[in-house]
C-alpha cells in the first residue's frame, strides 16, 4: 500500500519569482534542478526539506513566458503545508512583511488555515496541524525552526465525479474518507496527507498552462509496489503509463474518473543520488537521456538567482525576451531573433559557440501561424502582410530603444543575429527605422519588403550568410543588393546548407566578429 502524498507539481511562468516565494518567503530548500526528462528544454526545479523528503516535495515545471492555465475540474486546485498550529500568526505576520495578501485563518475540518497565493495565483494554504510528522527541517535565516512548514498537508482535487474519484483514490492509493463537508470529501492516509476532494459539477472544465498544478505523486516503497498497483490499473481498463525511470524515483502516471493527473512514485533511490546533503540544488542536471545536448540544453534553460544573490532584473518590453549571461562574461552583446517555430531560446546554442563569453538576449516574435511563433503575417510562403511587417518593425525599434535605457545595451558594439523569418525581420527594420542596429548577422534571410525605402545604412555592417542550396534563398540576392545599395558594409557568405543552420554558420559567425573586433571572446 502506499504512504500518502510524494511530491506535488505545478508550472510557473516565472522562475525568478518562483524562486524568491518558494525559497525565500516560504524557507524551502531548493533540493534539485534539471532539465525536464520529457523534454530538456523545461527548467523543472523541485523544493522541499533538508533533504528532499517524499512528503515534502513541491516542484515546478518551468514554462518562462508561457501561456496561463484555467484552474477548473479534472485538475488539483491547491496545496496545503503543515505547520504548527502556534505558528498561524508567525506566517500572517510574514506575509505582511512580504507585502503577500492573505486571507483567515479560518477553520477547516478542525484546523486553522491561513491562505495566499503563489506569484502565478496558485493557492497555498498553511494549515496549523500535528497529523502529520515533519520530515528532515530544513533551517533558514528569519523563520525559527519551530514555524518552518514541516511537509505537504495536503491538496484539492476538482472533479464532477466525486463519487468515482473518491474511490479511486481508496482503491489504488489507501486514501480513507474521514470528513465531510457541503461539496467537499476529506480523503486521509496512514500517513496523515489528506487529499480533498471537491464537487466541482457545474463549474468549467481545466486547461492546462502557467499558474495551475500538474499532478498529484502518491508514495510507494518501491518498483515492486508500483508494478502491482500498474497491473491492478490496467486489469480494471485504467490508462496507465509504462513504468518511467526519472533518476531520483521511479513511477507511473494515470488519470482519475475525473480528470486529475496522478502519479505513484518510489521513495527512492532520493536527491541524494547525485549530489551531498550540503550541496543539494546548487547543480544544474541534464537527464542522461540527454546528455549528447546537455551543453546546448544548459544555455537555453533559463537562469535565475536566489534570494540576496545578484540577479538580472527584467523591464517591461514590447517583446519577451530573455537573457543568458554566461559564467565568463567578456564578450559583446547578441540579440537573438528565431525562426518561424522558435522562441527566444532556439538560437542561444548556436550564439553560445560562436562566441562562448557573450551576453545573449533572445527575443520572442509577436505573430503567430498555427500555433508557431513568428515575426510578422504572411497570406503564403513568400507573400507577407506588409502592414505587419511595419508594425512588427517599429516594435522592434521601440524595443531597443527600451533595451537601451532599461540594461544599459550599447549598440556601437551589440550584434543582432535574426534568422529566416527573424533576419527577415531584422533586415526590414533596419531598411524601415536605420541607424539602430550597427552590427547584423543575417541567416537565410530574403526580401520581404515590396517596396524598398530610401535608407542610410552607412554606419552599418552586416554578415549576410546564405545556404547553397536553401529553397527559399531566391529573394535572398535582391535583400542584399539592397542592403549594399543602402551604404551597409556587407560580407556575404555561402555555407554548405540548406535552410537550416549548422557548424558552418558558427564558424563564419566567430570569424566575422572576430575580423569586426566585435567579438573578443
Amino acid at each position: 500500500m502506499t504512504g500518502g502524498i510524494h511530491h506535488i507539481t505545478l508550472i510557473t511562468r516565472k522562475v525568478q519569482a518562483n524562486v524568491d516565494f518558494y525559497v525565500g518567503f516560504l524557507g524551502l530548500r531548493l533540493v534539485k534542478q534539471t532539465g525536464g526528462f520529457e523534454d530538456a528544454t523545461q527548467l523543472h526545479l523541485l523544493y522541499g526539506d533538508a533533504t528532499g523528503t517524499p512528503g515534502s516535495l513541491i516542484t515546478f515545471l518551468v514554462w518562462e513566458d508561457g501561456s496561463p492555465g484555467r484552474v477548473g475540474y479534472g485538475q488539483p486546485s491547491e496545496i496545503a503545508l503543515a505547520i504548527a498550529p502556534e505558528s498561524i500568526g508567525f506566517w500572517l505576520t510574514r506575509a505582511l512583511q512580504f507585502n503577500i495578501p492573505t486571507s483567515g485563518p479560518a477553520q477547516e475540518f478542525g484546523e486553522p488555515v491561513l491562505r495566499l497565493k503563489d506569484p502565478d495565483g496558485v493557492i497555498v494554504k498553511f494549515v496549523g496541524t500535528d497529523a502529520v510528522a515533519a520530515c528532515d527541517a530544513w533551517a533558514m535565516d528569519g523563520i525559527p525552526s519551530p514555524d518552518a512548514i514541516r511537509r505537504i498537508r495536503g491538496a484539492t482535487i476538482l472533479t464532477e465525479q466525486p463519487r468515482a474519484t473518491r474511490a479511486f483514490l481508496e482503491d489504488y492509493f489507501g486514501y480513507a474518507a474521514m470528513g465531510e463537508s457541503e461539496t467537499i470529501t476529506r480523503m486521509v492516509a496512514e500517513s496523515g496527507d489528506c487529499v480533498d476532494v471537491r464537487d466541482a459539477s457545474g463549474f468549467w472544465s481545466s486547461a492546462p498552462g502557467t499558474g495551475t498544478i500538474d499532478h498529484i505523486a502518491f508514495r510507494s516503497p518501491g518498483i515492486p509496489e508500483v508494478t502491482a498497483i500498474f497491473d491492478r490499473l490496467v486489469a480494471s481498463g485504467a490508462d496507465a503509463t509504462a513504468m518511467h525511470d526519472r533518476k531520483y524515483f521511479s513511477s507511473i502516471y494515470v488519470r482519475e474518473p475525473g480528470g486529475s493527473l496522478l502519479e505513484l512514485a518510489t521513495d527512492g533511490p532520493g536527491m541524494l543520488i547525485d549530489e551531498a546533503k550540503n550541496e543539494l540544488g546548487s547543480t544544474l542536471f541534464i537527464p542522461p537521456h540527454f546528455a549528447k545536448e546537455a551543453q546546448n540544453l544548459k544555455v537555453m534553460l533559463p537562469q535565475f538567482s536566489m534570494p540576496n544573490e545578484w540577479r538580472f532584473i527584467y523591464r517591461e518590453l514590447p517583446f519577451v525576451h530573455r537573457v543568458y549571461t554566461p559564467e565568463e562574461a567578456g564578450g559583446p552583446t547578441l540579440v537573438l531573433l528565431h525562426g518561424t517555430g522558435g522562441n527566444e531560446a532556439s538560437l542561444m546554442p548556436l550564439a553560445a559557440l560562436a562566441a562562448p563569453r557573450a551576453t545573449l538576449m533572445g527575443v520572442r516574435g509577436r505573430s503567430t501561424e498555427e500555433g508557431s511563433a513568428r515575426w510578422f503575417r504572411r497570406f503564403a510562403p513568400l507573400t507577407f502582410d506588409q502592414k505587419d511587417i511595419g508594425f512588427e518593425a517599429d516594435a522592434f525599434a521601440a524595443f531597443i530603444e527600451g533595451a537601451v535605457e532599461a540594461y544599459g545595451l550599447d549598440l556601437t558594439s551589440t550584434v543582432f543575429i535574426g534568422y529566416s523569418n527573424g533576419g527577415n525581420l531584422l533586415a526590414a527594420m533596419m531598411q524601415l527605422r536605420p541607424h539602430l542596429v550597427r552590427n547584423a548577422i543575417l541567416l537565410r534571410a530574403t526580401k520581404v519588403l515590396d517596396e524598398t525605402p530610401q535608407s542610410d545604412l552607412s554606419d552599418a555592417r552586416i554578415l549576410f550568410v546564405t545556404g547553397d542550396h536553401d529553397l527559399f534563398g531566391a529573394h535572398a540576392p535582391a535583400l542584399e543588393a539592397e542592403l549594399r545599395q543602402a551604404g551597409a558594409d556587407v560580407t556575404s557568405l555561402s555555407v554548405p546548407a540548406g535552410h537550416e543552420t549548422g557548424d558552418h554558420d558558427i564558424e563564419v559567425i566567430r570569424q566575422w566578429l572576430v575580423e569586426t573586433e566585435t567579438g573578443q571572446n
